[in-house]
């Protein structure tokens, strides 16, 4: 009973930061369920995505609601995400468990410096019609979705900078966009993970209920956030996510 609870609290923390940065949360729970749990780093990519998928399908619907996520953007972004990030999987369940943690801790890293590079550069600003649709929008799902497919999720942490620096979105547009991209791959990438048997369900479906019940708060108050804070504060996510991984090697 009493790890139920630490679940459903632990859950509803990554609830929030998913909501905040439309990101699901997956990418802080990997870490955690390693480092914290033992879990190595495919079972623990698996179990994360438990709590992803459906933090991720409510983060999308609150994100619609405050900013309308145009379906002509979406489509692209979501079919190149789900075939892509079904091959990313079927290679990652067959991959060595230190090497894909040592990998993943590399991805954060280049992501953190490229977006706190972007905070200190000159960018055009957002702009109301998107620079580039199809065919730009499925290239960026493709490579996407395979990062996604690859490392259970981090395709729409992927997908959030170049949104906002290549094609002219806000943060918060983007990361409503990223959230359309990561439904579908993530989907997929769970029943690739679940079928390999890389997935521990005790501790995935609290984690889930506990971020369904707190991801709406993590979206107010992303909508409530100047850009710069927000970007900010994800580069900050990203190294810490990064630092609770490499104690693990």
């Amino acid at each position: 009973m009493l790890d139920l609870v630490m679940y459903l609290i632990l859950g509803a923390a990554l609830g929030t930061v998913g909501g905040l940065f439309g990101i699901g949360g997956g990418l802080i729970a990997i870490p955690v369920l390693g480092v914290l749990f033992g879990l190595d780093q495919q079972l623990a990519q698996g179990t994360a995505l438990v709590m992803v998928v459906p933090n991720v399908m409510l983060a999308l619907w609150r994100y619609h609601q405050r900013n309308r996520i145009e379906l002509r953007h979406a489509l692209p972004l979501g079919i190149m995400g789900f075939s892509f990030a079904w091959l990313g999987s079927i290679w990652a369940v067959g991959l060595d468990a230190g090497a894909m943690r040592i990998g993943f801790i590399v991805f954060l890293m280049v992501l953190a410096a490229y977006n706190l590079l972007r905070m200190f550069t000159r960018n055009a600003p957002p702009t109301a019609q998107m620079r580039y649709s199809w065919p730009w929008l499925g290239v960026l799902g493709a490579a996407s979705g395979s990062m996604g497919g690859l490392f259970g999720v981090g395709g729409a942490v992927v997908a959030t900078p170049v949104l906002t620096s290549v094609f002219g979105t806000s943060q918060v547009v983007a990361q409503g966009l990223s959230l359309a991209l990561a439904l579908p791959s993530t989907g997929v990438t769970l029943v690739t993970y679940a079928w390999h048997q890389e997935v521990d369900w005790m501790i995935g479906v609290p984690l889930a209920v506990g971020g369904l019940l707190s991801i709406s708060w993590g979206v107010k108050v992303a909508h409530a956030l100047p850009e710069r804070v927000l970007r900010g504060l994800f580069c900050g996510f990203l190294v810490v996510c990064a630092v609770m991984l490499t104690f693990k090697v």
